[in-house]
């Protein structure tokens, strides 16, 4: 991995769950970014929760402490490359997921999720933890 990683949602319900794993890869970043697309998922996933109110502040707090990286032209380039890209290889992901990629490769980022199907897109560095 390198020093320079985009923290998908799973990665980051880990470190709510304390999970040690987790905890050290964030340790050994150098730099941590997280997508806005992925606080809008922990944002969902809060809100349907059993402890919503709970669960909103966590994220609350972490998107305060983060430094969250916002889609632009040249991710959104990206977003329709990489999606036609997978339309013609027949391997869709989810959009989200594509928005997500489009953001670690615009900014030379390592992409840490345990979602196998990233392995589809092309030029993308994905590591687990």
């Amino acid at each position: 991995m390198n020093g320079n990683i985009l923290l998908d949602a799973n990665f980051v319900v880990a470190l709510f769950n304390e999970e040690s794993e987790a905890q050290a890869a964030l340790l050994a970043a150098e730099r941590a970014c997280v997508p806005s697309v992925v606080l809008g998922e922990l944002y969902y996933g809060a809100r349907k929760s059993g402890r919503p109110e709970e669960n909103m502040a966590r994220v609350d707090r972490f998107a305060a402490a983060s430094e969250v990286l916002l889609p632009d032209v040249d991710s959104a380039r990206l977003y329709g490359v990489l999606r036609e890209t997978l339309r013609r290889k027949g391997r869709p992901i989810p959009d989200n997921d594509i928005w997500i990629a489009a953001i670690a490769r615009q900014h030379g980022l390592t992409l840490v999720t345990r979602d196998a199907h990233f392995s589809a897109i092309d030029e993308l560095t994905v590591t687990g933890w």
